[in-house]
């Protein structure tokens, strides 16, 4: 069982940017491949970034590519994603999801398991 908590959210200008992080419970962290998905209103959830269980992979949706940054700290069970020059079509509620222990790297969310309550992220023009 896995419990994460997700901070950083909050309502920014066009331009700037935001960490995200989240916080997991229990000491299997560092086995579960880590990822950020974002539901926008009106919108399916969507994929953002995803993380492996080695730190050696990262993954990311092409809208953020070249913007966005996810990692991990195993030692203090927290995964990040840092948000560079933001868009007003970043707006959304983000949440982090445990996914598949040793696994691939996946995008979808279905393979996740366990999933935070997530937080809002508001970029206004």
């Amino acid at each position: 069982q896995v419990q994460l908590v997700e901070s950083g959210g909050g309502l920014v200008q066009a331009g700037d940017s935001l960490r995200l992080s989240c916080a997991a419970s229990g000491r299997a962290f560092s086995t579960y491949t880590m990822g950020w998905f974002r539901r926008a209103p009106g919108k399916e959830r969507e994929f953002v970034a995803a993380i492996s269980w080695n730190v050696r992979s990262t993954v990311y949706a092409d809208s953020v590519k070249g913007r966005f940054t996810i990692s991990r700290d195993n030692a203090k069970n927290t995964v990040y994603l840092q948000m560079n020059s933001l868009k007003p079509e970043d707006t959304a509620v983000y949440y982090c999801a445990a996914g598949p222990r040793f696994g691939v790297l996946t995008t979808t969310p279905e393979e996740y398991d366990y999933w935070g309550q997530g937080t809002q992220v508001t970029v206004s023009s």
